[in-house]
């Protein structure tokens, strides 16, 4: 492969890629950063916000630029954009004005969606101009999302070890996209590195903790109780998905009912607004002085919040909400049983309830380690925690699953012969 003119100038793009990735990601989280300025003056407890928040300006502004932009009803996920290896171009404007509207308005959603449109976007432009064949598109679509990715999690090994776990390419392909993500994820993360400084490694400071063998058994009920977590909030997903779906006004007016709606639960809980990411900061500060009730109603007004903004038309990425919900539960977890180290239950719920959305174990423990600064021996629950989770939501769905189509077979299932029916 390596002998293949082809190789080589796919490479090429992905290096490009990485370029464009790293100052894109620069310029978009900077204008989200600056734009959210007018959040930093709140009080973390309850009615810590301001009343003015109370608006639903940033749902209008939704409502209109999806109008404008013509964006569709709905829009392909994160990891639906990862699974399909392509992003189309034409979205890319209008996800990216409405995603950032959204971030900069408040809403409980994260970054890393309009980051994947403009880096996968970009890639699979590439492709189109170039004419590339469809397994040699897919790589540029990917590394387009490597590109960018770099510089958001300020680390080439875990973006490259999340797009491996969850799209899983086979043959040729898994070493063309390996080469090439880690070439576009780093040149993003030394560009964005050089200018920014790592903002993603050690982003959560939890206190030291000493192993012991039980911690890991300790990993299957976090987990289980991360799995209970994960499959709340997505049932307040579809909740809200169905309740917004049958309002019988227009969009900009949903969107304008969302905005309205998170700002009146920002003004009572704060720590609700936005991604989550600086926001999860301020709950595991504060472990031992919001209370075990506060931090009750934070996760779960923000799992609701969360559920709002996706129903009514905002625009965002999961991965961040998830972190803040899982480690708010963590706290909550050491706040109810204290024999449980706060390092630890943090560092399990963290990332056991975003695990529960994509099938990538390596990656999430990667992240726990990465963001907590947590040694190898501290990595093991946590696996054992991410691994639990994904079973237990999934062995739900598959048992679900079989409960309804068990009518429909019996119904259909041939009587033997001679039977009469009464």
């Amino acid at each position: 492969m390596t002998q293949q003119r082809e190789f080589w100038t796919l490479l090429g793009y992905a290096i490009a890629l990485g370029v464009f990735g790293g100052f894109a990601s620069l310029a978009v989280l900077g204008v989200i950063k600056w734009g959210g300025r007018w959040y930093a003056a709140s009080n973390p407890g309850w009615f810590g916000g301001a009343w003015w928040w109370v608006t639903g300006g940033a749902g209008l502004v939704v409502g209109l630029l999806r109008q404008l932009t013509r964006l569709p009803d709905e829009v392909p996920g994160l990891f639906e954009d990862l699974q399909a290896e392509q992003v189309e171009p034409m979205l890319v404007p209008g996800t990216m004005v409405v995603s950032m509207v959204s971030l900069i308005g408040g809403a409980s959603v994260g970054p890393e969606k309009v980051l994947g449109t403009i880096g996968g976007g970009a890639g699979s432009w590439i492709a189109r101009r170039k004419h590339l064949g469809q397994e040699d598109a897919q790589v540029s679509a990917l590394a387009g999302t490597a590109g960018i990715f770099g510089g958001l999690f300020s680390s080439p090994l875990i973006v490259v070890t999340l797009i491996l776990e969850v799209v899983r390419p086979g043959g040729r392909q898994f070493s063309k996209t390996l080469v090439a993500n880690i070439a576009a994820s780093s040149v993003s993360f030394g560009i964005y590195f050089a200018i920014a400084g790592a903002v993603f490694l050690g982003a959560y400071q939890v206190p030291r903790y000493s192993f012991a063998d039980w911690q890991l058994l300790a990993g299957v009920p976090l987990g289980l109780f991360a799995a209970i977590v994960a499959t709340l909030a997505a049932g307040f997903v579809a909740l809200a998905s169905r309740s917004f779906g049958r309002l019988n006004v227009s969009p900009i007016a949903k969107s304008t009912l969302g905005g309205a709606i998170f700002g009146i639960v920002g003004v009572a809980l704060p720590l609700t607004m936005f991604s989550g990411g600086e926001q999860l900061s301020s709950v595991l500060r504060g472990a031992g002085s919001l209370g075990i009730d506060l931090c009750v109603a934070i996760l779960i007004a923000k799992m609701l919040m969360y559920a709002v903004c996706q129903g009514s038309g905002f625009v965002g990425g999961p991965i961040f909400p998830s972190l803040f919900i899982g480690g708010t539960a963590g706290v909550i977890v050491h706040q109810a049983i204290p024999g449980v180290p706060l390092g630890l239950a943090f560092s399990c719920l963290l990332t056991a309830v975003l695990g529960s959305l994509a099938a990538a174990p390596l990656s999430m423990v990667l992240m726990a380690a990465f963001l907590t600064r947590g040694g190898p021996l501290q990595s093991a629950p946590v696996l054992i925690t991410v691994v639990t989770t994904f079973l237990a939501v999934q062995g739900a769905k598959y048992f679900r699953t079989n409960r309804r189509q068990a009518p429909h077979a019996e119904a259909h299932e041939p009587r033997p012969r001679g039977f009469r029916g009464g």
